[in-house]
């Protein structure tokens, strides 16, 4: 069994092998998928492999793949090189081949197709609703050069603002960039259009998206935004892996006897599917809920940003409750989430109209509101036991001590005590 290192680049792969103990270097190969082959064809079937992340290293593992026993994609902050006094091509395959056959390499997960597919629509919406988003800002830019003030509308780029925004008069440079800029918004709009109706089609055939746009604030971009990063709810074994997975958890630094300081977020992994989480939350807690109320309580202590993203790691770990145990969400406001779904049939393709469909938006305010008294109920009873568990760990700390000498600091030298409350 020999172990293979390749350090892949645009338009080459240098390869280095590790057989017997020994570690050489056996060239290069260039990156087109016939030499790949041949070279995959070479190697043996219990031969293992492995490659940095970068933009084409998923289809080269997909090639070699059949041909060997284990092709493994690691990622750069892994294995040391980056930080390596000499740095070449040919010591970073050989140093990935001696990882490799030390079994020092762990392989970031390799999502499969149908994953990967929704991977590459979702980063496709984003990049068109970035352009989208400059395209306006050259527009707004526009109207300040020319001292035409804020305009008359909430939404500049509604049907009414855009027959005023075609009638202004501007200077005919400017007129050529407004002009220009509504025809590329034009455009985007439509290109948006047709991406989300490809991901709406596959969020209906997917349980688990569904079952997260139960939660209020969570609509379809969330909701396959997070399983696009996850793949497989089953491969966190508990809601602490999946918060690190994701970024969401705090930097711990600790040595000696001293106690532990948590600094920002490790904001590790996929970057989008963190924004849509923390985006989410928004929405989430102006929803009455056990959400709200775990948002106001750390609102009350830390502030609003902290509060916010703290927040987005307790709703990552609700969604590894919903998917690991097949549950929908107990606080679920059910007319909301019709509508929701509802909208996602629309998107994929679905006819507006329809008389089964009729009764989903006329949901009399009388059900709505006692939907959201539910909810409220819910928040308060979260409340309650976030404070009886408050009450219960003060009772036990100072069970031992001087009564009104109790203390929340460490025992001098003695680290602190890590708890969390609910």
């Amino acid at each position: 069994m020999r172990a293979v290192g390749l350090d892949v680049h645009l338009d080459f792969c240098e390869v280095a092998i590790v057989e017997d103990g020994e570690v050489r270097s056996a060239g290069r190969i260039e990156t087109k998928p016939e030499q790949i082959e041949l070279f995959a064809g070479s190697l043996g079937p219990d031969d293992r492999v492995a490659l940095e992340v970068t933009g084409n290293a998923w289809e080269i593992a997909r090639i070699i793949g059949p041909h060997v026993a284990q092709v493994l994609v690691v990622s750069p902050s892994d294995t040391g090189i980056r930080q390596a006094r000499a740095k070449t091509d040919r010591l970073d395959s050989r140093t990935l081949a001696k990882l490799l056959a030390a079994g020092s390499l762990d392989a970031v997960w390799m999502p499969d197709r149908e994953t990967w597919v929704m991977r590459r629509r979702l980063s496709r919406r984003g990049q068109l609703v970035w352009a989208r988003s400059r395209a306006k800002n050259e527009i707004h830019a526009v109207l300040m050069r020319q001292l035409v003030g804020r305009p008359p509308f909430s939404d500049l780029f509604g049907v009414k603002a855009r027959k005023w925004l075609a009638g202004l008069e501007l200077a005919f440079e400017e007129r050529e960039t407004v002009d220009a800029a509504m025809r590329q918004i034009e455009f985007l709009d439509s290109e948006i259009a047709e991406v989300e109706r490809l991901i709406a089609r596959d969020a209906l055939d997917s349980p688990e998206i569904k079952r997260l746009m139960g939660v209020p604030g969570v609509n379809v971009i969330v909701a396959a935004s997070f399983m696009a990063a996850i793949g497989d709810i089953s491969r966190f074994e508990n809601p602490r892996k999946l918060v690190g997975y994701l970024g969401l958890d705090p930097r711990v630094r600790q040595s000696g006897p001293g106690p532990a300081t948590h600094g920002h977020i490790s904001k590790q992994g996929s970057v989008r599917a963190r924004h849509a989480l923390v985006e989410a939350c928004w929405s989430a807690v102006r929803q009455p809920g056990p959400l709200h109320a775990f948002y106001q309580r750390i609102r009350a202590r830390r502030g609003h940003s902290v509060a916010i993203v703290a927040t987005a790691r307790k709703l990552s770990c609700l969604f590894w409750c919903l998917l690991s145990r097949e549950e929908d969400y107990a606080y679920a406001q059910p007319s909301l989430t019709k509508k929701k779904l509802r909208r996602l049939e629309i998107t994929a393709g679905a006819e507006r109209y329809t008389s089964a469909a009729s009764g989903i938006w006329k949901a009399n305010e009388a059900i709505r509101d006692a939907e959201r008294e539910l909810a409220h109920q819910a928040e308060v009873a979260y409340a309650r036991t976030v404070r009886d568990w408050h009450a219960t760990q003060a009772a036990k700390a100072g069970a031992s001590a001087t009564l009104g000498r109790a203390s929340n600091r460490p025992s001098k030298g003695k680290a602190a005590r890590q708890t969390t409350s609910p």
